[in-house]
């Protein structure tokens, strides 16, 4: 097994068409996993092995691989750029412990860059970043770097430059070594250093002042020998500046051009330099299974078991489960519990991953992100663990959809195998629902917009050969309160010669639009009552809220608080008092009355300076709200908020408007009431 020291897990996140795909095929081909270097155009990357990816030329699933990178181990995560395929961000960041961040030197920080620097926050994963594509038309290595400093609050810290831009981009000067970094050899494989020409100086010392001082902001001992005017070693530099990106401090920054060949090992380098080991986070939250208090899961070989699943590939034969392992090894046939059931389990087998090929390995360690197959009942955010120590990671949090489409069989013999396809997409991705609509009986599918929609669609027919007819696309609407109510209830029931009972109080109130859709609350402060009870009124109270408002459709900003609970040891049970709290919600929706909501998205449109009038002129009468608008060389990004309701079609409409020149990306942006 590799050393636990020299094993990173990292992922590289960006925006779509940032260059996520083409670093990473740079790290395969110059690591040696690959004898040639995957083209994104002709459809020959390792990490993108789906139709859809390959004839998208996007990123649709994140992709791992084991990359070895001099005598260390990557546990290298590849995700796509499109807010569409949000959840495999989410799940690839929970399990991580550092990200290389893609920017675009043309685009700067676009949309989806700034969601995903967030997520990772979120996760406090360090970072550094490769400003990319320095040879395209309108590239800018300071502009993009301003920009991240200005989103970022400032913690851009530039160890190298380039050395030209757009077509005269050849090289770049090691801010750290005072040297001049050029590349030679097929596929500019050989990394060449020299001593930094003269021409260079004064960019270098401006730079390198603005460095030091950067570190000296956080480091006593970098800050006393540059006010002493003493020499600065390499050794202490570098190490202090891994301290403050593990910290989360700084972020160092790189440059390059993956699909030019230049940079992608300097950045491989950062990654060893920079970013942490395990070992680096030493400790992990998690909760008692039994008692439900925190505690602390140490990074530690010795120590029982425990790991988290954050992906599964589900087939119709065998699952593969992705885990990252956070304590102790792992072996085939080990014996293990399921956190969340509480179920005995046996991986039959494990395995190293490679994109879409796997190799059998009997043996993961810890740090290890690896597959495994022969699991029952299990699925994302699940924790494994020994059974000696009952340990449950905290769960992955994803997204709401925000679309649905009906989708049927086109032959009505095949409507269980439907259903099982149906079940198998959404295994794998978490964002995917699918339900039954109350008016028709159709199969509805919903999911984060009309690609995600669309590309798991279009899977049924290609990957499990089934026939289908999708109905056009609809918004997935929700609801919220009008206003405020109590409510007592007193649910008594006989059920065969068993009578039933329970009473329970609860306060429902509106909330301001936020992240959170519901804000749960126990107040019962009665000595006595059981946590079981107690447990099903919250359960209730969220499930119940979800299931929908007059309309129908889902609750969302809705503060429900438990008040009060009365039981009979003899006659009440969970479902007694689940009972009671649903017929509190039943009760309290005609008193209040509810309003529609529709999702409202945040969108990011780059196109040439002349086509803008056009485009506004399209987006006026659709209810876009236009926030901003920033000048991109001879580009304009326009920044605006827009219904999702009035976005149908508006990625075939835009290339007629900007003369195939524009580009957008989406993301849900909370929710406003529907008007009409």
């Amino acid at each position: 097994m590799q050393s636990i020291d020299k094993i990173r897990n990292i992922s590289i996140i960006a925006h779509i068409d940032a260059g996520k795909t083409s670093t990473t095929e740079g790290f395969l081909y110059y690591s040696g996993l690959t004898h040639r270097y995957g083209n994104i155009d002709d459809g020959t990357t390792v990490m993108d092995f789906l139709p859809e990816e390959r004839a998208r030329g996007i990123t649709i699933a994140a992709a791992a691989a084991s990359i070895p990178w001099k005598d260390y181990m990557f546990h290298l995560i590849d995700t796509p750029g499109h807010i569409d395929f949000t959840a495999e961000v989410e799940r690839s960041l929970r399990v991580i412990d550092g990200a290389a961040v893609i920017f675009s030197a043309a685009e700067g920080v676009e949309a989806q860059s700034e969601k995903v620097w967030r997520q990772a926050d979120n996760y406090n994963v360090p970072k550094i970043a490769f400003v990319n594509k320095m040879d395209r038309i309108g590239a800018s290595f300071n502009r993009t770097v301003e920009e991240i400093n200005a989103k970022f609050a400032d913690c851009a810290a530039p160890i190298y430059l380039p050395d030209g831009v757009e077509d005269s981009f050849k090289g770049m000067i090691d801010v750290i070594t005072k040297e001049y970094v050029s590349f030679s050899g097929e596929r500019n494989a050989e990394v060449v250093r020299s001593p930094l020409p003269a021409e260079f100086e004064d960019c270098w010392a401006e730079a390198y002042e603005e460095l030091i001082n950067k570190v000296s902001d956080y480091s006593d001992e970098v800050a006393e020998l540059y006010l002493s005017e003493e020499e600065i070693s390499r050794e202490l530099l570098v190490s202090e500046l891994r301290r403050l990106t593990i910290e989360r401090k700084v972020v160092p920054v790189l440059v390059g051009s993956a699909k030019k060949n230049l940079g992608v090992q300097l950045l491989a380098d950062a990654v060893i330099d920079f970013l942490p080991s395990p070992l680096d986070i030493p400790i992990h939250r998690g909760y008692d299974v039994k008692t439900e208090e925190p505690i602390e899961v140490e990074c530690d070989e010795k120590k029982p078991f425990s790991g988290l699943i954050f992906k599964v590939n589900a087939s119709t034969t065998a699952d593969l489960f992705y885990i990252r392992i956070y304590s102790g090894t792992l072996k085939a046939n080990q014996n293990l519990i399921n956190a969340r059931t509480g179920e005995k389990i046996r991986p039959k087998q494990l395995f190293k991953i490679y994109a879409k090929t796997t190799e059998q390995i009997e043996e993961a360690g810890l740090g290890d992100i690896v597959g495994m197959v022969g699991l029952k009942n299990c699925g994302i955010g699940d924790t494994l663990c020994d059974p000696k120590r009952l340990v449950s990671f905290e769960k992955i949090q994803f997204p709401e959809p925000v679309i649905s489409m009906v989708v049927e069989p086109k032959f009505s013999k095949d409507k269980d195998k439907l259903n099982e396809v149906l079940d198998l997409l959404c295994r794998e991705d978490q964002t995917l629902h699918r339900s039954i609509a109350e008016d028709t009986g159709q199969h509805l599918l919903s999911g984060m917009g009309e690609l995600h929609l669309e590309v798991n669609l279009k899977r049924i027919n290609t990957d499990f050969n089934l026939e289908i007819r999708q109905g056009e696309p609809r918004v997935a609407y929700r609801e919220t309160l009008c206003g405020s109510a109590t409510e007592h209830v007193v649910f008594e029931r006989v059920l065969g010669d068993t009578p039933i009972y329970a009473e329970v109080t609860c306060e429902f109130a509106p909330m301001a639009p936020g992240d959170a859709f519901f804000n749960i609350q126990n107040k019962v402060r009665t000595p006595g009552i059981p946590k079981a009870f107690l447990a099903s009124a919250e359960r209730a109270l969220r499930d119940g809220l979800h299931t929908g408002g007059l309309s129908g459709y889902p609750l969302i900003y809705v503060n429900a608080t438990l008040l009060d609970l009365k039981f009979n040891p003899d006659t009440t049970t969970e479902g007694a008092v689940a009972g009671a709290v649903l017929q509190c919600i039943d009760t309290m929706l005609p008193k209040v009355g509810t309003a529609i909501l529709e999702p409202l998205m945040h969108l990011e449109i780059l196109a040439p300076e002349e086509t803008v009038g056009e485009i506004s002129m399209y987006l006026q009468p659709r209810r876009a709200v236009i926030n901003d608008m920033e000048s991109l060389g001879p580009m304009k990004k326009i920044i605006c908020k827009v219904p999702l309701a009035e976005m149908f079609g508006f990625g075939k409409a835009l290339p007629q408007l900007s003369g195939g020149r524009g580009s957008f990306s989406m993301e849900p942006s909370g929710y406003q009431e529907k008007i009409g």
